[in-house]
């Protein structure tokens, strides 16, 4: 009996914390990401800008 419960109970454990790595995962590909991708963006387009502004006012 404490042989099954012993195994039951390192079952139980080990997919818990599958569980727990596969929702961080997830977490960090669908929100994490996206959020970096966008600031990245943001960035290049305002160096483009300040690049273009810069030398539109060139004399």
């Amino acid at each position: 009996m404490s042989k099954k419960f012993g195994t039951g109970v390192a079952t139980g454990i080990l997919t818990t914390l599958g569980a727990l790595a596969i929702g961080l995962f997830t977490y960090k590909k669908k929100v994490l990401d996206p959020e970096d991708k966008e600031d990245s963006r943001i960035a290049d387009n305002r160096r483009k800008a300040n690049r273009k502004s810069f030398s539109a006012h060139q004399s």
